[in-house]
């Protein structure tokens, strides 16, 4: 019964639409029939601008790092579930929301939010990966896409040299689904279409 409850409270943390009620509640605006119609960061920052899209991202990657924690509270301190399952819950719940029609984002930022929670040093790679990369390109999806195989890559060499294999296959499971997410974009982006930002 324990691990069944902590499994739905993943799921439901995940699927908090943080970009759909904030801009429903504070700007009167449904950003799923607006821009790219996702319900994530980018298209919060493009339609509802800045002050919205940081509430999102970070909101966004406290529903990963909060699903990892959940086994730290007493309630589920029985639990056997491992962290890095509630994490994918999670991820999962982002992508596909209860309370949003199961019409939801691309886990980019739920994924960090996760790998966050779990493994500090990992973290910290691929924010900088992703700093880096996207002041290159100019591109959030193909930012996301590199910091997915770079993430890929450390967790091998981790998994490697230290046995863990649990983080390897949370993370290519996690890359999966970003890349699953991202395929219009990687259309767009041989085609020479894909949107860049502007200013960063």
């Amino acid at each position: 019964m324990i691990n069944a409850l902590i499994i739905i409270c993943a799921y439901l943390i995940g699927s908090i639409p943080s970009a759909l009620w904030i801009g429903k509640i504070f700007y009167k605006t449904d950003i799923r029939k607006q821009g790219s119609g996702n319900l994530g960061t980018t298209n919060t920052f493009r339609v509802l601008g800045k002050k919205p899209g940081i509430a999102v991202l970070l909101i966004d990657i406290l529903k990963g790092t909060a699903a990892v924690l959940l086994p730290l509270l007493a309630v589920f301190s029985d639990s056997t579930v491992h962290p890095l399952i509630l994490g994918i819950v999670a991820a999962a719940g982002h992508m596909f929301p209860v309370f949003a029609s199961f019409r939801g984002g691309k886990a980019v930022a739920t994924s960090a939010g996760i790998i966050l929670g779990y493994n500090l040093p990992l973290f910290f790679v691929l924010l900088t990966v992703f700093i880096i990369s996207l002041k290159m390109t100019k591109m959030v999806s193909l930012t996301s896409m590199i910091a997915s195989t770079v993430a890929i890559i450390y967790v091998t060499i981790n998994w490697i040299v230290t046995g863990e294999y649990a983080l390897f296959i949370l993370v290519a499971i996690l890359a999966s689904f970003i890349f699953y997410r991202h395929r219009e974009n990687i259309i767009r982006i041989k085609n020479g279409t894909e949107p860049k930002i502007k200013g960063f």
